[in-house]
């Protein structure tokens, strides 16, 4: 049989496909951009007739049909590997979960949980003429869902960029039980920040002097990593590469400066390589057809092995809040979850592991409460409730508008002072006084 033929065969309504979802079903809504949309309003309807669906995805940048339904604790759970502001909200509506795990293990999870995946549906490009539909930007892990899979479903999106990477970053029509022609929306758009703010442009100005020539970057999500990104672009830095899980708006302008062409990366030479992609229509129109770019899967792209045998990797991410013992919080205010675990520690462990490589984790000294009250991000130890995303013994540097300080291999009375002269003067006396109550503080220490 052709594969026209199949398609023909295979092609359903939406509402055909939600039929397949039943009670007390795992259903995978694939990953960021690729969640998927017509199957999912058809799906919603469906919705208050059933009880007890679990869902699954990540990185939502719009809201789903299903979070709207009546009541939706009642016939639903969303439970997310990386919560988006979207899911944060349904934490507290009852219905929403976070799945602590690492980033990098989200394949094996699939290859090897004894847990059942019923249906997976998710957003792709039309078919090929060699029987492929491609997953886009949202490669991540969605080859081990459709090896999980009892039943997969596509929907055909015509705006979905089409990006490389070989078999892991598409699904053949010999393994597709269903096919749903969407109604190709635009695809979804995360911004990339609005202007710098002056700790933004601080923090750029003490990191990206400390990046060479010839650097692997990995860059977070959020305002300041995408700074970073833009003096990059502005730099005189050269021959840099892209190994990294999330691709940004930021890599485009690097790359359009001229900046990048991974010459010097011991694997994937050539390649910007990534997880997934998640921007504006800039980032996808570049992602589009474009052969410099490598969808990967994260269980490859996230692999500690992988990172560390990069030459000279520099990882820049975000914190929440951070201690003078050194650990970072990435991803949760107190009990409050914000985000995830993500790759994080796989990219700090990596970057320090590889030759020359370099891990900085960045924040703004303090941050303003509702209420306006100022806060430090820097504090004796974490809230109650907050997680430890990086240990102590992992932290490489640590960026504030104050400084960039290494604390690796600093005994606790070294990292207290260095860690109190990143934080905000205004504080600095209170957490002197936290560390000589903690006995991390000697008496000729700078006061």
């Amino acid at each position: 049989m052709g594969y026209e033929e199949q398609y023909s065969k295979k092609l359903v309504s939406a509402e055909k496909a939600a039929e397949t979802v039943q009670d007390g079903d795992w259903v995978d809504y694939g990953w960021a951009v690729g969640t998927p949309v017509k199957v999912d309003q058809a799906i919603a309807k469906r919705l208050p007739s059933l009880k007890d669906v679990n869902f699954r995805g990540g990185i939502l940048i719009w809201e789903p049909e299903i979070f709207k339904i009546e009541e939706p604790e009642k016939h639903m759970t969303w439970n997310s590997w990386h919560m988006s502001g979207i899911e944060r909200k349904t934490i507290a509506k009852g219905f929403g979960f976070y799945a602590p795990l690492r980033y990098s293990e989200l394949p094996k999870y699939y290859e090897e949980s004894e847990d059942p995946l019923n249906v997976a549906v998710f957003q792709v490009t039309p078919m090929d003429e060699h029987g492929w539909f491609n997953f886009g930007p949202s490669c991540s892990h969605l080859e081990a869902i459709c090896r999980k899979a009892e039943k997969i479903i596509v929907e055909v999106n015509k705006n979905m960029p089409m990006c490389f990477g070989g078999t892991v970053n598409g699904v053949h029509i010999d393994d597709v039980d269903m096919i749903v022609e969407g109604d190709n929306p635009p695809i979804g758009e995360m911004g990339a920040g609005g202007e710098p703010t002056e700790v933004d442009i601080k923090v750029a100005n003490l990191i990206v002097p400390r990046i060479p020539n010839g650097a692997c970057l990995q860059l977070g999500i959020g305002s300041m990593p995408n700074t970073i990104g833009s003096f990059i672009a502005k730099s005189d830095l050269h021959d840099l590469g892209v190994h990294t899980e999330m691709y940004v708006d930021a890599f485009v302008d690097i790359a359009k400066e001229g900046k990048i062409n991974g010459s010097k990366k011991n694997h994937g030479t050539g390649k910007q390589v990534y997880a997934f992609g998640a921007g504006t229509k800039k980032l996808y129109d570049y992602l589009n057809n474009n052969p410099e770019c490598l969808a990967s899967s994260v269980g490859y792209v996230n692999d500690i092995d992988s990172v560390s045998s990069l030459d000279n990797f520099i990882s820049i991410n975000n914190a929440v809040d951070v201690d003078l013992y050194g650990q970072v919080n990435a991803e949760s205010a107190g009990t409050k979850q914000i985000s995830g675990a993500g790759g994080q520690l796989d990219f700090v462990l990596g970057a320090y592991r590889s030759k020359g490589g370099k891990s900085f984790i960045c924040c703004s000294s303090t941050f303003t409460q509702k209420d306006g009250t100022v806060k430090s991000r820097i504090r004796p130890t974490l809230a109650e409730g907050s997680i430890v995303t990086d240990t102590r013994t992992n932290i490489h540097y640590l960026v504030t508008e104050y400084g960039c300080e290494n604390l690796k291999g600093t005994t606790m009375w070294e990292r207290a002072e260095k860690i109190i002269g990143l934080a905000h003067p205004d504080f600095r006396d209170e957490l002197i006084a936290a560390a000589e109550k903690m006995n991390i503080w000697k008496r000729s220490n700078k006061r």
